[in-house]
């Protein structure tokens, strides 16, 4: 099966791209939480939160200094190192 992720960045064209194998369990795991800086996504992300630590899950969250630029190197490696997954939010 063919899946696209959509790419806000404004590229014309759509890269086929594979999903990232989804874990057949969130407890014990480390998940990271982004906030790209948007009104609201922190709304969002305190449900998100909410339910991951029901299901057993560590929540770290991150925060972008900016929503209109990409997330610093030292950001980016700090989640790498510290999480298992990471879910970002997008909101207005």
């Amino acid at each position: 099966m063919n899946r696209y992720v959509l790419d806000p960045t404004g590229e014309r064209t759509l890269p086929e791209r594979a999903p990232s194998p989804r874990p057949a369990a969130l407890a014990g795991r480390r998940v990271g939480l982004l906030d790209i800086s948007k009104p609201r996504g922190d709304v969002f992300l305190d449900r998100v939160e909410e339910r991951l630590v029901a299901d057993g899950a560590t929540v770290r969250r991150y925060r972008k200094p900016t929503f209109s630029k990409p997330a610093p190197v030292d950001l980016r490696h700090e989640i790498a190192t510290q999480c298992d997954l990471i879910i970002e939010a997008l909101a207005d």
